[in-house]
């Protein structure tokens, strides 16, 4: 639950996490990025359970219509590659099991999909879910990258196309911005496309709503006719 709050004529967010790895995953990236040039929130306090950082101004990427939305993803671009180049700090939860995604897919009966795992680029600094709900942007620029709980040590070309996959459903035009921006060989990220595919698949047949489910699902099979 996020919500905020005022102290000593402060603006803030409070955020609650009853999960304790997600909860110091958190304040672990936070801290860590004190001393970066990224608009992320500053760590006010926290406690068991709480974490209370600074309101981040600007409106989400995804309250926007297509055309600023699409301007602003490629503006995000850049800060994900900036992101990849801060020093990670120690005890960040794991990054992705893709193995484990691949067999849960299976198991699970999803649509038939292309699935390997791509060869490796690297061990970087993660965001974790860096999609249109955590990026926040007034003008021309963002100006807030919120939630990071989810922060781990990855594979950044992985991480780059799990968030232009994500937001090339909304709006194609909007993963070719976003590489581009990143400076990235699309041919390298889109080999992960599969691997998001099932993965969100999951997410899906798991916490719904089925009718998320049943859209993703009719998806995959007209991917596998392409």
């Amino acid at each position: 639950m996020v919500r905020r709050v005022e102290r000593d004529g402060r603006h803030l967010v409070e955020k609650r996490l009853t999960d304790p790895a997600r909860h110091d995953n958190e304040v672990r990236a936070l801290r860590a990025l004190e001393r970066a040039d990224l608009p992320t929130p500053e760590l006010v306090d926290e406690r068991p359970g709480v974490i209370v950082m600074t309101e981040m101004p600007g409106e989400r990427l995804d309250a926007q219509d297509p055309e600023t939305r699409l301007a602003r993803l490629r503006a995000s671009g850049p800060l994900l590659r900036r992101l990849h180049e801060e020093t990670p700090p120690k005890g960040l939860l794991p990054a992705p099991d893709d193995a484990t995604i691949i067999a849960r897919y299976r198991r699970a009966g999803g649509p038939p999909l292309p699935l390997r795992i791509p060869p490796a680029s690297g061990l970087v600094f993660c965001h974790g879910d860096w999609t249109d709900g955590n990026l926040l942007a007034t003008g021309a620029g963002i100006t807030g990258i919120v939630d990071w709980e989810a922060a781990h040590v990855g594979d950044p070309i992985r991480e780059l196309a799990r968030a232009a996959w994500g937001a090339g459903r909304k709006d194609a035009r909007s993963a070719h911005a976003l590489i581009e921006a990143y400076g990235a060989d699309p041919a390298l990220v889109h080999a992960w496309d599969a691997i998001h595919a099932a993965e969100l698949w999951l997410w899906f047949a798991k916490a719904g709503p089925p009718e998320y489910l049943h859209q993703l699902t009719r998806e995959l099979h007209e991917w596998r006719r392409g």
